[in-house]
């Protein structure tokens, strides 16, 4: 069919995106499975945008749950690509993104993609990247069992727990960066808050390794087959500075019918409020390591940027007012009650009855 088409001189990124577009549409229809092969298009482009901001050239890049590849093929769209790397653990999403990266005119000797499960099998070992994207599955099951022998793990001294693998991904995408990249992942809230291992690992980041750069919170229900809010985080090795940049972004977004939307001003608006690092009130605010450590390492992004909304002032006198206006009205309407109801006549004891018990209860 690649053949065929070059033949017939028929654009092959026409092709490839009426491809990207059937994914897409099938993703829509899936439910629950899509979240395993597809990202949203917009948030494809935020990540994409992230990583390549005032880079034009990348030699490498690499995403290690690459799903039908449509996070890997953003990265195209802004910077120009020397190698695509990426494993997936689903053989049919595996071809899929084979065949993604084929119909975007990506030349079959320009990627290296691999089928099998990352955390267990990582076929790029010797490998580091210019840029680390992932959408990986969230609080998935994993196997720590002798993972501290792992160079991908060991210097964290804790594993992630079995039941959420969501540190494991982050530290195997670190592994593979380089001293120069910057690396963009999504997760749910839940890594910027649980104590216990996840508390430790994020806190040797933090403060050891000082490589988060930016805490980005997204709306609700972008994703197929999960309506729960996520974030990203923004990774970047040997950063002199000290901070990290939190955006709350949940409140920015075009509702769609089934998942909500975001708008490319949306996009705009947190890639330039991220360059800035400038303090936006109930939107943006740079912590300090100092901010950091008094929350103990905690990062929900509530104790760093405060969307709280101030109730507006209650008018006590024009409250009682309208209550006692309230009042006569109630008062007025059941004396009229009443005295309608003492012109009823019943005409027969049972009917009496009733009608009584209903003229001693508007008393």
């Amino acid at each position: 069919n690649y053949r065929i088409c070059r033949e017939q001189n028929i654009k092959i990124d026409i092709l490839g995106d009426a491809y990207e577009y059937l994914i897409g549409q099938f993703a829509a229809s899936a439910g629950k499975k899509a979240g395993e092969f597809y990202t949203p298009q917009q948030v494809s482009k935020l990540l994409a945008r992230i990583v390549t901001a005032g880079k034009d050239r990348l030699k490498t890049v690499y995403d290690p749950t690459m799903g039908s590849g449509s996070l890997l093929l953003q990265l195209g769209n802004y910077a120009t690509i020397g190698n695509y790397y990426g494993q997936e653990i689903n053989g049919t999403t595996y071809n899929l993104a084979r065949m993604n990266l084929l119909m975007h005119e990506v030349s079959y000797n320009r990627f290296d993609l691999r089928q099998g499960d990352t955390l267990e099998e990582d076929h790029f070992d010797d490998l580091t990247f210019d840029a680390v994207v992932a959408n990986p599955p969230y609080s998935a099951k994993w196997n720590p069992d002798d993972k501290l022998d792992d160079e991908r793990f060991r210097k964290y001294g804790k594993t992630a727990p079995k039941s959420k693998a969501d540190f494991a991904f982050v530290e195997h995408m670190l592994y593979h960066l380089n001293n120069e990249g910057t690396m963009a992942v999504v997760l749910p809230h839940g890594v910027l808050f649980r104590g216990a291992a996840e508390g430790k690992i994020r806190q040797y980041m933090i403060e050891h390794d000082n490589v988060l750069d930016a805490v980005i919170g997204l709306p609700a229900n972008l994703f197929y087959g999960t309506s729960i809010p996520t974030v990203v985080l923004v990774f970047k090795k040997g950063r002199e500075r000290q901070d990290i940049f939190f955006i709350d972004a949940s409140n920015d977004f075009e509702k769609g019918k089934n998942q909500n939307n975001l708008t490319d001003e949306n996009v705009d608006k947190i890639l330039e409020t991220l360059e800035k690092r400038e303090d936006v009130d109930k939107y943006a605010h740079g912590a300090e390591v100092a901010e950091i450590v008094e929350n103990e390492y905690n990062l929900n992004i509530p104790r760093y940027v405060d969307t709280f909304e101030e109730e507006p002032p209650v008018d006590v006198d024009k409250l009682v007012k309208e209550m006692g206006e309230a009042d006569a009205k109630i008062n007025d309407l059941q004396s009229e009650l009443s005295g309608m109801m003492a012109d009823l006549v019943a005409t027969d004891p049972v009917a009496q009855q009733q009608l009584e018990a209903i003229k001693r209860m508007l008393q």
